[in-house]
């Protein structure tokens, strides 16, 4: 059996689906110098090459100058091209497998599984190096099912792999589900504040 989830999940940064990068660059740098970051998403949602790929060299920066790693939703062609850390796929675990024979052993590989155990353990068992679920809280993007706290309950004591909450977070969710989760998403509960910093730590008070 695995071990308990740690009593302190780490802080894992998602981007906003759009940005000015003049104006998040600095935003994120603030944060990244102010709390300790476990990982950056970029979750760009253009469809333009170029835009995402603009955005991820620069974000890159910001991240690497703090020594924390950067992953990118779903380009995978995007990570070693621009030496990103890894990629986050969204459908589960249908592509694991291929991404992680396309990129090797050492790239980061996370899988978002929603509410599916059955998913996050296939995903495991074909590469990835976590899985999220989620959303966690009240939310009417997909179709609307949550990912309980039984499921990261189950997950913290059954299996290894590491674990993601996120998804219409709460101070209220965070302190629920601290206990049974090793990492916790956090994007727009806090870009869409003006001060990012101080939502960021407004919503994660359960953890100090």
């Amino acid at each position: 059996m695995a071990q308990d989830a740690p009593e302190q999940p780490q802080i894992y940064l998602v981007t906003p689906p759009a940005f000015e990068i003049d104006d998040f660059g600095p935003r994120l740098a603030a944060v990244l110098d102010a709390v300790d970051i476990a990982c950056v998403r970029l979750a760009h949602a253009s469809s333009q090459e170029d835009d995402v790929a603009r955005a991820a060299d620069a974000l890159r920066l910001f991240a690497h100058e703090r020594d924390v790693p950067i992953v990118i939703e779903r380009h995978i062609g995007l990570v070693e091209r621009l030496g990103l850390d890894g990629v986050h796929l969204t459908d589960a675990a249908r592509s694991v497998r291929k991404t992680r024979k396309d990129l090797g052993a050492d790239p980061i590989v996370g899988a978002f599984c929603g509410a599916s155990s059955h998913e996050g353990m296939t995903a495991g068992e074909v590469g990835a190096d976590y899985v999220s679920f989620g959303p966690v809280g009240d939310s009417v993007l997909g179709d609307g099912t949550k990912a309980e706290h039984d499921l990261f309950a189950w997950w913290s004591q059954m299996i290894e792999l590491p674990v993601v909450a996120e998804g219409a977070l709460t101070a209220a969710l965070i302190e629920q589900l601290a206990p049974v989760t090793d990492f916790f998403a956090v994007g727009e509960e806090i870009w869409r504040e003006d001060d990012a910093l101080t939502a960021l730590k407004d919503l994660t008070a359960p953890l100090r």
